[in-house]
């Protein structure tokens, strides 16, 4: 695309991330914060649903389940920022070859492959992980029936897990698990089905993603107040100021 350079977001995630750019979803509202601002990297917001067990070098299988991979998309990281949102683990197994379920060891492994792949692309890549945010178990049950596999509880633990190895990492980490319960009408304004996020949900992901780019001490920041505007719209002077 012809243009200026400007940062680019690369969101990672399941399903979530994938909604996050409906009318109120946290992508879109990143989309839209971040419109006509300019700085010395490239820019666009990109999602791209990640398998969660099959991980290689520069190759993300894309699929629904961990033995189903549908394709290999390859993804070029050069000087960008990317924000990677560690896909929502099944946490009851099912007994199926084809079930998502990815077992604790495994998920961190995966997530330690992750954020030692993206780190080791350029001084400028940064990154970000947001954790496993939590559900609403009556919900869920409600549209997904008794045997569904998620649960507040599993949240839990995967993300305690994850923000753990961020630590390790020295990744920057948002606990979404903790910080959206601190909602006091969270269960019934915050999910659609229990597991995806509504447009209150996701106001409090894209806060705490732009709370972070603004205290971060990265250099350049990214914060969207720092970077200066293109195209800012149309003016009533003309060239000359009349």
């Amino acid at each position: 695309m012809v243009g200026p350079r400007r940062p680019q977001f690369v969101l990672f995630g399941s399903s979530i991330v994938k909604q996050s750019f409906g009318n109120g979803g946290w992508g879109a509202i990143l989309a839209d914060t971040y419109a006509r601002k300019r700085s010395g990297t490239q820019t666009s917001i990109i999602y791209s649903d990640l398998i969660r067990s099959r991980i290689s070098y520069y190759y993300y299988a894309i699929g629904t389940g961990r033995h189903n991979a549908a394709r290999i998309w390859r993804l070029e990281f050069k000087e960008c920022f990317a924000n990677y949102r560690s896909s929502f683990p099944q946490v009851k197994l099912i007994p199926s070859k084809f079930s998502p379920h990815v077992p604790l060891p495994e998920f961190i492994e995966n997530m330690r492959k992750i954020a030692t792949h993206l780190k080791s692309l350029s001084e400028k890549t940064r990154v970000i992980f947001l954790s496993v945010p939590p559900a609403n178990d009556e919900m869920i049950i409600q549209n997904y029936g008794e045997g569904a596999a998620r649960s507040n509880e599993g949240a839990r633990i995967y993300s305690e897990a994850t923000l753990k190895l961020c630590q390790e990492l020295e990744v920057k980490a948002i606990d979404l698990w903790t910080i959206m319960q601190q909602k006091d009408d969270w269960l019934t304004t915050c999910f659609t089905d229990g597991i995806h996020l509504a447009s209150e949900g996701s106001k409090i992901v894209a806060n705490e993603i732009m709370r972070v780019l603004e205290v971060a001490e990265w250099e350049p920041s990214l914060h969207w107040k720092v970077l200066p505007s293109e195209f800012v719209g149309i003016s009533p002077f003309d060239s000359e100021g009349n």
